[in-house]
């Protein structure tokens, strides 16, 4: 598996696996409001690393890098629970200075395991309609 920076040439595989992956696995949001171009607006000024084999992209992961914040990372729904998620943490962390912070939508418990399963710890929950953990790495 290669991780390594995101080209424009992604962009339309990672349009989809943004929409993919969150029209699976969240059950809580309105899956027919979500669309393609909204990886677009949702990166806005964010690194952008993949995940990578074969020259097939499995998952990304987009950075905040001024504020040392993962705002975004997601996996293809064919590669969950085969490492890419690790990989692409392993690899954000690398990429920024600790401590390292995130928000994960309280809902979303498959994804707060994960966190805390490799070293995130929850520091708040915030948030009035959708609540969210607020994470750190330190």
């Amino acid at each position: 598996m290669n991780i390594r920076e995101a080209n424009k040439l992604d962009y339309p595989e990672l349009r989809k696996i943004y929409l993919e992956s969150r029209r699976e696995n969240f059950h809580w949001a309105a899956s027919e409001e979500m669309t393609l171009n909204d990886f677009d607006k949702d990166t806005i000024e964010e690194h952008i690393i993949v995940a990578e084999e074969d020259h097939h992209l499995l998952g990304f992961a987009s950075l905040y890098l001024p504020d040392n914040f993962i705002h975004n990372l997601f996996i293809h729904p064919d590669f969950l629970g085969k490492g890419v998620g690790g990989h692409l943490l392993n690899a954000s962390v690398k990429k920024m200075n600790k401590p390292l912070r995130l928000k994960c939508v309280s809902e979303n418990h498959k994804a707060l395991k994960f966190y805390e399963k490799n070293g995130w710890k929850k520091v708040n929950e915030e948030g009035d309609k959708e609540k969210y953990w607020v994470m750190i790495y330190e």
